[in-house]
């Protein structure tokens, strides 16, 4: 594959990934509908998604034996921003839930500074800037009053995910002695771990695989498919792309997820919504840029 090819096949594979997340939140929701909680689909779908890729992939196994403990912690943190996203995207209003997670560059800012030692320029400050206040216009509400903090349990959670997102990122980023491929098991395999671990901390019953019908399997296959898939291929694209580029193509999700959201669940966004949100994204582009430098330095 010459470097055109692989240039644009790297363009659609962050396209793939960002319009999978943006539309992977509705088979969850139809396995929710059909009494499996959040927590307990995740088990099984990366579960699923596990085997498949051990099964594609066996014959890198031996080298997984052999990492270094570092992973862990990449294994951890991913585990919880994909958890956490699942479970807020359930119960929440799905582009409240993404805006609140696309806060996550700010994070990555902020981690940054403080465990990298990476200061930020001064575009990196006018990034947080906008972003707070996007987050302060989406969030307040004047008939309630109060701080503007967000307003339920899937809120919480979409914006700890985010938080969690950025620290996978800069985890990732002192990783780079790992491969994609081990970074893409150990999404996997931090993701079943933590689910696994949370299930008697919310208090979900565990649904036995004797108890699915053909259609929840079905479903549930498809989303394993589909994560396994993404998840390649936006390592894949990341390591093709520039960063700035790479993050800029990724919010295509916000755009599948508004279409999917208004048809799918009938969600609309109210004003505050459309203009926070506008600056939350805004934020993004200007904080991918500051990243792109910094590592460019």
């Amino acid at each position: 594959m010459n470097s055109q090819n692989k240039h644009s096949f790297a363009i659609f594979g962050l396209l793939f990934g960002a319009a999978s997340w943006g539309v992977i939140w509705y088979p969850y929701r139809i396995m929710a509908e059909a009494g499996v909680s959040g927590v307990v689909s995740s088990v099984y779908t990366y579960a699923i998604a596990l085997i498949i890729a051990s099964i594609i992939f066996a014959r890198n196994w031996r080298g997984m034996l052999h990492l270094p403990l570092g992973v862990i912690w990449l294994s951890l943190a991913a585990g919880w921003t994909n958890l956490s996203y699942v479970l807020a995207i359930i119960d929440g209003e799905v582009m409240r839930v993404m805006l609140l997670f696309y806060l996550s560059p700010v994070w990555t800012l902020l981690l940054a500074r403080f465990w990298l030692k990476e200061k930020p320029q001064r575009i990196g400050y006018v990034a947080i800037s906008i972003s707070l206040v996007g987050a302060f216009i989406m969030l307040h509400d004047p008939f309630l009053g109060g701080l503007p903090l967000p307003r339920n349990n899937a809120e919480w959670l979409a914006l700890s995910s985010g938080f969690g997102f950025s620290l996978t990122n800069v985890i990732t980023r002192r990783s780079n002695h790992l491969s994609l491929l081990t970074k893409s098991f150990a999404v996997w395999v931090g993701v079943l771990v933590v689910a696994i671990v949370f299930i008697p901390v919310v208090n979900a019953p565990f649904v036995a695989p004797n108890v699915f019908s053909f259609t929840s399997w079905l479903v549930m296959g498809l989303i394993a498919l589909l994560l396994m898939a993404a998840t390649l291929f936006v390592q894949y694209g990341v390591t093709h792309i520039e960063a700035t580029r790479a993050s800029v193509l990724f919010l295509f999700e916000l755009v599948v997820a508004a279409v999917a959201a208004y048809y799918l669940a009938n969600e609309i966004m109210d004003i505050n919504e459309w203009i926070g949100g506008g600056l939350i994204v805004i934020s993004a582009i200007i904080a991918a840029i500051q990243q792109q430098r910094t590592m460019s330095e």
